[in-house]
C-alpha cells in the first residue's frame, strides 16, 4: 500500500468532492461512484457511511477491499481498511472541524456512521 503525498492530502482536508467507486463482486468492475464526506487525520483519509453498515458501498469496500476514488481533480486507485479503536474519537472532531454547522453532522458523528467508518489507503 502506498502513502498519501503532502500536497494530495492539503486537497483531500478541504474537498467536498469525494466520490467513492468500491470494486463490485467480479473484483474488477468499478461500483457507481457515492459521494461521501471526508476528513484526514494525521496522514489517513477517513471516510463513513451516513447509513451506517447497511450503506451498499460501505460493504462493498469492506468486501471487495479496494476501488478507487476522485476527489479534488484527483483519480487514485485505493485499499479500504475499515476502522475500529481510539481514532474514532479523532475522526470525529475532524468531522465537527470541517463540517460544522451541517444539519446532517450529528448523524455523522453518531453510532450508525461511527461503525462504518473506512480507511482510504492509495494503492501502489
Amino acid at each position: 500500500m502506498g502513502t498519501w503525498s503532502k500536497d494530495e492530502l492539503e486537497k483531500i482536508a478541504v474537498a467536498d468532492d469525494l466520490h467513492v467507486s468500491p470494486f463490485r463482486a467480479d473484483g474488477v468492475t468499478y461500483g457507481t461512484p457515492t459521494w461521501v464526506w471526508c476528513v484526514v487525520v494525521d496522514d489517513a483519509v477517513y471516510v463513513r457511511a451516513y447509513n451506517g453498515q447497511n450503506s451498499r458501498w460501505y460493504q462493498a469496500a469492506v468486501r471487495q477491499k479496494a476501488g478507487r476514488i476522485t476527489v479534488a481533480g484527483m483519480t487514485r486507485e485505493v485499499t479500504f481498511e475499515p476502522v475500529d479503536g481510539p481514532i474514532q474519537d479523532r475522526i470525529d472532531d475532524a468531522y465537527r472541524a470541517k463540517y460544522r454547522g451541517s444539519p446532517y453532522l450529528n448523524p455523522m458523528i453518531g453510532l450508525r456512521a461511527r461503525s462504518a467508518t473506512v480507511k482510504i489507503l492509495p494503492r501502489e
